[in-house]
């Protein structure tokens, strides 16, 4: 079970949770994660997508780890959790860039 898991910055403190995963329809590869970041009881929490390779499942959390500052979260790609989850290949072409991520279609 993915969706739900705790995720953690670098320095082990709870930045979200997986929110949801979208998948590459054309490749049956995980386009990316959607993570919940702050909000209060579902208000103005930000959902951003982030590849599925830059998490990093640690069990001793049971959770994953990503390797993103505060400041590299608050100026991504982010948008209305509907919004990202329509598999929008120019969604995944701008997450991708943004964090630098390997292309599993390329």
């Amino acid at each position: 079970k993915v969706i739900g898991t705790s995720v953690f910055n670098a320095t082990g403190e709870k930045i979200g949770k997986v929110e949801d995963v979208v998948l590459d329809k054309s490749s049956n590869n995980i386009m990316f994660a959607v993570v919940g970041f702050g909000g209060f009881l579902g208000m103005n929490e930000k959902f951003h997508p982030l590849p599925w390779s830059t998490l990093d499942y640690e069990k001793q959390k049971d959770g994953y780890v990503v390797n993103v500052t505060k400041e590299q979260l608050e100026a991504a790609p982010s948008d209305a959790i509907d919004q990202l989850t329509l598999n929008d290949g120019q969604m995944r072409d701008d997450v991708y860039d943004y964090y630098k991520a390997p292309r599993y279609w390329q």
